[in-house]
């Protein structure tokens, strides 16, 4: 059933096919995650530019893309109207593309790559499909897939190992994309969900506050908006200075 709200403050009204595409992309959250290959990459003894460039791109294809149109296949949560032949091709292509490139850096470097590529494909098509009972669509697996994952995988392309440092960097890493989980999910919520909501708050001083879905939501999105364009500064900043050195 309709709620009359876009799915997501970041979604373009109208019904125009672009607009459903670049939704697809869920821009503000998947600029978020590629922060943390950059960070994992900012903190490795050595930064290699084109390993770098290669994890951004295996991950916008994974995440981007693949997981998202997998998303959108499963259950429609963005209401778009792309056909589903069409997120087939583009989760199928997308992955595909995001696999060889591991595989490719996996014959060139270190095989232990290929680990990494093996549960980065398990993990998109396990969670987003709900396969086997929904049981890695949970808050962890998100926050460990989403979070941990690419500050891990983005380290060791360009360390060929881990060590200490990018371990606390991506239990980091995996507390904010928790926080984020928590503060969207009774905003999804609201925004997909509710038909309506009602209620006040009474102060102290007698006055009473209006509660609506635009007042309950707006706070934490304003959140959600600022910690994704944090997530990216920082990691140009840091990206920034490992590379004037």
């Amino acid at each position: 059933m309709a709620t009359g709200k876009r799915p997501a403050f970041y979604a373009l009204p109208g019904t125009k096919g672009w607009q459903d595409y670049l939704n697809l992309l869920h821009v503000p959250y998947t600029l978020w995650h590629l922060g943390y290959v950059v960070l994992g990459a900012a903190i490795a003894p050595t930064v290699h530019v084109d390993r770098l460039l290669g994890t951004l791109l295996a991950f916008f294809l994974a995440v981007g893309i693949a997981s998202h149109a997998l998303d959108e296949l499963h259950d429609r949560p963005l209401n778009t109207k792309i056909p589903r032949a069409v997120l087939v091709s583009l989760a199928a292509v997308s992955l595909a593309g995001a696999l060889a490139l591991g595989i490719a850096a996996g014959m060139l470097e270190s095989r232990w790559i290929f680990a990494f590529v093996v549960f980065g494909g398990l993990i998109v098509a396990f969670y987003n499909l709900g396969l086997w009972n929904n049981r890695f669509h949970t808050d962890f697996w998100f926050a460990f897939s989403w979070g941990a994952f690419p500050v891990l995988t983005s380290y060791w392309v360009n360390a060929s190992r881990l060590d200490f440092a990018v371990v606390l960097l991506a239990v980091g890493c995996f507390f904010l994309t928790l926080a984020q989980r928590t503060l969207s999910t009774p905003v999804r919520t609201i925004r997909r969900r509710a038909l309506s909501v009602e209620g006040e708050i009474e102060l102290d001083n007698g006055e009473r506050l209006i509660l609506d879905s635009e007042s309950i939501i707006s706070v934490p999105e304003r959140a959600l908006l600022l910690l994704g364009a944090a997530i990216v500064v920082l990691a140009a900043s840091l990206l920034t200075f490992r590379l004037q050195q």
